[in-house]
């Protein structure tokens, strides 16, 4: 896929929050010649209805005033620049996934069920087969009687390789199966799917952290990463979850899914600030190419991208 068909992806999957943010910003400025603190507030209200989140919009709105008086702005045309410009500075985190120098490099995949997870595992195989990548699947989410045959079918349409086992067999035990098999092929990722929830009495934190300690009886380092996937659509709520995570799961990035169907993308802002976490990949469609790598400059670029281009 080419980097113009990647941006019309991100820009089409952001419509609805380009609505509700910058579009209401653009016409909040065509009304006024110059700036005062009435629009400033405006802007503000539509930092918060995107689901910025109250923190990251006071310091944006905070450091536009601060340029504003001290680099003397008038004219209202330019907060809309400047709106962008701070975005992007709050966005500042590490993009994109690298693989470390041995094989596998492993990747751990968290959250709640219900927010896209196995559809993720599989559009990240598709991603890494596409780049030329070897990739193994671990169907660790054992407790769910659905999830193989849903993890299988996209490990095909992927056209990678799964380990997986009886339904309610161990995940450790899948897990510790999925990172020996890859290092007895040379494969270069194994993408490990974990359970959401639990139907036993078994803490599911617990039960990650277990997962951890036997994958690294394989690979001390492992997993190299581990991704935890939240629903744009939940918006704040996400971070809720995600900080019921973070300690547990030892969370290295965020994969954002479902961000065209809401006008909450601004959820992305939230959780670089606020979680000190880059988000690595967007879900911005159904299709398996939906899934993009999280790029901050196209990001922007997208969400302040004129409509009817």
């Amino acid at each position: 896929m080419g980097l113009l068909d990647r941006f019309k992806k991100v820009k089409d999957g952001l419509s609805r929050t380009r609505s509700t943010l910058v579009e209401r910003v653009t016409k909040a400025i065509s009304k006024k010649a110059k700036i005062d603190d009435a629009l400033i507030d405006e802007i503000e209200e539509s930092l918060l209805s995107s689901d910025v989140g109250f923190d990251a919009t006071e310091r944006i709105i905070s450091d536009i005033r601060a340029r504003v008086k001290a680099e003397g702005y008038e004219d209202a045309s330019v907060l809309k620049s400047l709106l962008k410009e701070e975005i992007s500075k709050y966005l500042a985190m590490p993009d994109g996934t690298q693989t470390s120098a041995g094989k596998p490099h492993v990747i751990m995949i968290v959250g709640v069920n219900g927010v896209g997870k196995t559809t993720t595992v599989g559009k990240l195989s598709y991603n890494f087969r596409n780049d030329g990548k070897r990739v193994l699947i671990a169907a660790a989410d054992t407790f769910r009687a659905a999830a193989n045959e849903q993890l299988k079918i996209w490990a095909d349409r992927a056209g990678v390789e799964i380990v997986q086992q009886e339904p309610g067999t161990d995940p450790g035990a899948v897990a510790y199966d999925a990172v020996s098999a890859a290092k007895a092929r040379d494969v270069d990722v194994v993408l490990i799917d974990t359970a959401g929830r639990l139907h036993t009495k078994t803490n599911l934190m617990e039960e990650l952290k277990k997962v951890r300690r036997v994958v690294q009886k394989v690979i001390p380092e492992a997993p190299h990463e581990v991704f935890l996937v939240l629903d744009a659509v939940t918006g704040q709520n996400g971070l809720v979850q995600a900080r019921q995570f973070l300690e547990a799961a030892g969370v290295t990035g965020i994969v954002l899914t479902k961000l065209d169907g809401t006008a909450k993308g601004g959820i992305v802002i939230a959780i670089s600030q606020e979680l000190k976490l880059p988000v690595k990949y967007i879900g911005v469609g159904e299709g398996i190419d939906d899934l993009q790598p999280f790029k901050r400059e196209t990001f922007v670029d997208a969400l302040f991208a004129e409509s009817q281009d």
